[in-house]
C-alpha cells in the first residue's frame, strides 16, 4: 500500500477495481466521500469538500455557515491518468499563502485491465515548507496519513462496486 519515503517525499499507492475513468473521478469529484473528515483545517463545522476539475481551480472545505477554506491549488488536472495540486497547508497545519513555501501532491492513474486501476501518490518538495519540514514528511507517511487516505479512498471505489 505505501512505499516508503524519499528524503524529501512521501509515497503512496493502492490498485483499485475499477476502471480508470472512474477511479480519477472518485478520487476528485468524489473526494469528500473518501478523505478523512478529521483531516481538516477548516474553521467551522465541515459541510462538503470541493475538487475544482480544472488547472487553475483549488481543492477547498466548505463548512455549514458557508465559510471557505481553500488549502490547495490544481497545479495539473489531466484526466483520467494524472493530476498535480499544492499543499497549502504549513507546519502548523493552518493555510500557507506563500508559494513558494508549499509542496506538491501528483496522482497518477494507471489501468491495469479494464476494470482495475493502479493509483500512485507522491508529495514532494516537502522542504519548501521551512526548516521543520520533515515533521511534516513523517505525518503524511505516517500510517495515519497518505496510506490512510489511500486505503479510505480503495474502500469507497469498492463500496461503489459491490
Amino acid at each position: 500500500m505505501s512505499t516508503p519515503a524519499t528524503a524529501t517525499a512521501a509515497r503512496a499507492a493502492v490498485t483499485v477495481d475499477a476502471p480508470i475513468e472512474q477511479a480519477f473521478q472518485t478520487f476528485t469529484q468524489d473526494i469528500g466521500s473518501w478523505w478523512n473528515p478529521d483531516h481538516h483545517i477548516l474553521e467551522g463545522e465541515l459541510a462538503e469538500m470541493v475538487f475544482e476539475p480544472r488547472a487553475g481551480g483549488h481543492v477547498y472545505d466548505r463548512a455549514v455557515d458557508g465559510s471557505e477554506c481553500r488549502w490547495a491549488r490544481v497545479l495539473a488536472y489531466e484526466p483520467p491518468h494524472r493530476l498535480v495540486i499544492s499543499w497549502d497547508i504549513n507546519l502548523r497545519w493552518q493555510l500557507e499563502t506563500d508559494p513558494e513555501r508549499t509542496s506538491e501532491v501528483e496522482v497518477r492513474f494507471t489501468a491495469d485491465g479494464e476494470e482495475r486501476t493502479r493509483v500512485e501518490l507522491e508529495h514532494r518538495n516537502l522542504e519548501r515548507h521551512g526548516e521543520g519540514w520533515e515533521a511534516m514528511r513523517g505525518a503524511v507517511d505516517s500510517p495515519g496519513g497518505w496510506s490512510a487516505g489511500m486505503q479510505s479512498f480503495a474502500a469507497r471505489i469498492a463500496a461503489r462496486t459491490s
